[in-house]
């Protein structure tokens, strides 16, 4: 059994009761066993905290990874343009080794800024390629492979045989889900309303029953979207799922932005979970969800910067920071105070998943998913009698984490990753995003 010992940290746990304790937390295997003055015991290995923060690790509830590649090539669009003009045509050219490095190099982004844990949706082929990338980095992810049998402008490489679609999904299911000491799960993820026929739709909620595993969708995220379920399914898209049968606890729901009266009840008596988007509803002009609304019915609701062609990168501290800021004229400033957002940014994301009893907080018991951040610069001081959550929350950038650790072992230490090899990855991604160019000349 591997013994770690983080010794005299400023501890941030985000239990029930928002404790912020001073000492030493113990990490035996992939579990947190104490948390206190511990002493000096027999440990394999110490990490330094003193002067540092520690909190747990964040949980990204809507990414791309298959887009990273993609950053810097579809700016300034609305949502359907962004799709049909780049994404779609640049998804359907990726290759094995393309999928790979556009995870590899999302995944090392997400571990230098303090992500854990995400959920990830991937294209249509390939998936494979990717679970090796989140198996081999060491992330904690919910995954799987985007579903499209169905739509206008869809290149031929995305559009599916409905069977086809849903057989590959269940293989990869039944390769990948509950792998990796349960650090890696299946979702089955339907790309949206308007790229799956009803037919597909009822077998995915049906295969969700039966396999007991999430479905991830987008949902409400443009007007122009809404427009067409409403002529295509005659009903708007939360009220269309939820007259298929999808519309439970095991459903999450990205992006939200545009819902009705009688949506934001059916999310709320059902259980669905909604993760929110700041950074990509901005940039793609789709508008600002109302966050503030979902948390006073009791909805759950989550953090994601979605994919890196419509934010341009991956970073929680960015996401929280605007979660906060965009509601405040709307609400007035006490609205996302910062506890709120930190609290969407990490138990908030485990209850997303279901993993709200092992992720989401340091607590005895619980998985060893750990960032710790050193926040002792300019741009962070003074120190003296501030919440350390506002200073996480307003003052923190991705580049005060120096250690990140996932189900006990360290990913990242001194700023340093130790699954991914940044100098591989990013000569990498310069081949295959010129690779993909050549395919599709967008």
């Amino acid at each position: 059994m591997l013994k770690t010992l983080i010794q005299n940290a400023e501890i941030i746990t985000m239990n029930k009761s928002d404790d912020i304790v001073y000492g030493d937390i113990l990490v035996e295997d992939d579990r947190i066993t104490a948390i206190g003055t511990l002493g000096d015991i027999p440990v394999d290995k110490i990490i330094d905290a003193r002067r540092k923060t520690v909190l747990p690790g964040f949980v990204q509830t809507h990414i791309h990874l298959c887009q990273t590649l993609f950053r810097g090539r579809a700016d300034d669009l609305e949502l359907l343009d962004w799709l049909k003009l780049r994404i779609w045509p640049l998804e359907a050219a990726h290759d094995s080794d393309s999928i790979y490095y556009s995870a590899m190099l999302g995944i090392g982004e997400l571990i230098q800024s303090g992500t854990t844990t995400i959920v990830d949706m991937e294209t249509v082929h390939h998936t494979d390629h990717a679970f090796q990338a989140i198996e081999q980095s060491g992330i904690r992810a919910v995954s799987g492979k985007v579903m499209m049998d169905y739509g206008d402008d869809v290149p031929s490489g995305l559009l599916e045989n409905t069977s086809d679609s849903l057989d590959e999904s269940v293989q990869l299911l039944e390769k990948w889900h509950n792998r990796a000491n349960g650090r890696i799960q299946y979702a089955f993820c339907p790309r949206f309303v308007v790229s799956c026929t009803e037919d597909l739709l009822v077998q995915v909620r049906d295969l969700s029953n039966q396999y007991h595993v999430h479905v991830h969708t987008h949902a409400s995220e443009n007007r122009g979207e809404i427009a067409l379920v409403e002529a295509q399914r005659g009903m708007r898209n939360v009220v269309y799922l939820n007259h298929l049968g999808l519309a439970n606890e095991r459903l999450i729901l990205a992006h939200c932005i545009w819902l009705d009266d009688e949506e934001k009840e059916i999310i709320r008596t059902r259980g669905v979970k909604v993760t929110h988007c700041p950074g990509s509803n901005l940039k793609l002009a789709s508008g600002i969800a109302e966050i503030p609304q979902l948390l006073d019915a009791h909805c759950h609701v989550g953090l994601g910067a979605d994919g890196a062609p419509c934010n341009n990168n991956l970073d929680m501290f960015q996401e929280m920071r605007l979660c906060a800021l965009i509601q405040k004229p709307i609400y007035g400033p006490t609205a996302m105070n910062a506890r709120t957002v930190l609290r969407m940014a990490t138990m908030g994301g485990a209850e997303i998943i279901g993993q709200e009893d092992t992720i989401g907080s340091i607590e005895v018991g619980k998985k060893a998913d750990i960032i710790m951040l050193d926040l002792n610069d300019f741009h962070v001081y003074p120190s003296f009698d501030v919440d350390p959550i506002s200073r996480v929350v307003y003052s923190a950038t991705r580049s005060d984490v120096v250690m990140t650790m996932v189900d006990g072992k360290v990913l990242m230490e001194d700023r340093r990753l130790h699954t991914v090899d940044k100098d591989i990855v990013l000569r990498e991604a310069n081949d295959a995003i010129a690779r993909l160019q050549k395919r599709v000349n967008v």
